[in-house]
């Protein structure tokens, strides 16, 4: 098996070790929609650190991560909870948010009212802004 293979396993078994701790903090609950009673996953927030970090973790829906993986999925009205998502204390999900919600504005009015009305800590924004949806 080549280095690339073992790479990627390890990365996979350190980010599942992560996983009581994540579904502690988000309460069982995608991150992003606020969603429970639907399979979850661990999303790391890009730029990607080199070792998994909880604080650059979320824990999201699969509808979200398969929207996170291919934005151009990443439509309409059904966002609305990203209105207040992208209000959370968590800066991971803030970041999130706040690239989705960017995507949005692109076609969707209330996007854009929810970026122009928004305020991100300084770091929190540079962490948005250095990576794209």
């Amino acid at each position: 098996m080549g280095k690339g293979y073992e790479a990627h396993q390890a990365r996979v078994a350190a980010l599942q070790a992560l996983g009581k701790d994540l579904a502690r903090r988000a309460k069982s609950k995608c991150e992003l929609t606020g969603a429970a009673g639907v399979p979850l996953r661990p999303y790391e927030v890009p730029p990607v650190a080199v070792e998994p970090d909880l604080e650059r973790t979320l824990l999201v829906s699969e509808a979200c991560l398969e929207v996170l993986e291919n934005p151009k999925r990443l439509k309409g009205r059904e966002w609305q909870c990203l209105a207040e998502t992208v209000w959370s204390e968590l800066p991971a999900t803030q970041v999130v948010a706040w690239r989705m919600l960017n995507h949005l504005a692109k076609s969707e009015d209330w996007a854009r009212e929810v970026i122009g009305e928004l305020f991100l800590d300084e770091e929190v924004e540079t962490w948005a802004k250095s990576a794209e949806l």
